[in-house]
């Protein structure tokens, strides 16, 4: 694993899970009390359980995230929820500028700044989204989309302590599909030069956040590329047992 950041793997649940879910946090929770991974642990379940779940990880070193926020503080704006509405119910980061929220609600880099802006305002810490579609790639604009994402979606001021990058190549989200270890080296060296020529000390101990169909059967080998400070996870942070695979890697010697 890379250097002295300490790796967070952070669960996506997206728009899945139920009330009972909490005992899937339970079983979590009893895991992390015995084992004491080395890293960071966060779990963003959709906004109506956000209470229920952050209740159910009381105690533990477990963290709640939300999955968006809006760049308002309140005002008439139905069916948003802002940086600190997120941060009352307990929570501690959020996902911002998911590839779903970019395609399916037209966010720009624009937007995405300035949520990250509204969320560093209330004390949240900003998991920023950045990734190429398969098209992208095929045409070899990986570089240049991720460092027009960047440059646009992570604002000025950004701190280690306060931004998190995750890279989710588009093409791999829920496809099973994803990078060799190559390529995502190769991918998290080009993030962290920008980071580090953008933010300097700051850029290089941001963490970068590996996501893309992250499995408890690759996610040894991922966690172990360099400048892979962890995971943003999708699919398998909805089963207790897949996402402790993943948190797993993690586990002292």
């Amino acid at each position: 694993m890379t250097g002295t950041i300490r790796p967070l793997v952070a669960g996506n649940w997206k728009m899945n899970g139920r009330l009972r879910s909490v005992e899937d946090i339970d079983r979590l929770k009893e895991k992390v009390a015995l084992n004491a991974p080395s890293c960071d642990i966060m779990v963003c379940p959709p906004a109506p359980y956000l209470l229920p779940i952050g209740e159910a990880m009381a105690g533990s070193s477990l963290l709640l995230g939300g999955q968006d926020c809006d760049d308002r503080d309140d005002g008439a704006h139905t069916g948003d929820v802002s940086a600190h509405m997120l941060v009352d119910v307990g929570c501690k980061g959020v996902i911002l500028g998911h590839c779903e929220r970019r395609s399916h609600h037209g966010e720009t880099d624009r937007v995405v700044a300035r949520k990250a802006l509204a969320a560093r305002a209330a004390g949240l810490v900003s998991i920023i989204c950045v990734g190429e579609t398969q098209g992208e790639r095929d045409e070899g604009k990986t570089n240049a989309v991720l460092e027009r994402q960047l440059a646009g979606s992570v604002p000025q001021g950004a701190t280690a302590r306060n931004t998190v990058i995750a890279y989710e190549p588009v093409w791999a989200i829920g496809t099973g599909r994803t990078p060799t270890p190559e390529d995502v080296a190769d991918t998290h060296l080009f993030m962290r030069r920008h980071l580090e020529g953008r933010f300097g000390e700051e850029g290089a101990g941001m963490r970068i956040l590996y996501g893309g169909s992250v499995k408890p059967g690759n996610a040894a080998e991922l966690m172990a590329v360099p400048n892979v400070n962890g995971a943003l996870v999708g699919g398998a942070s909805l089963e207790h047992g897949a996402f402790w695979g993943i948190v797993a890697v993690y586990l002292k010697a």
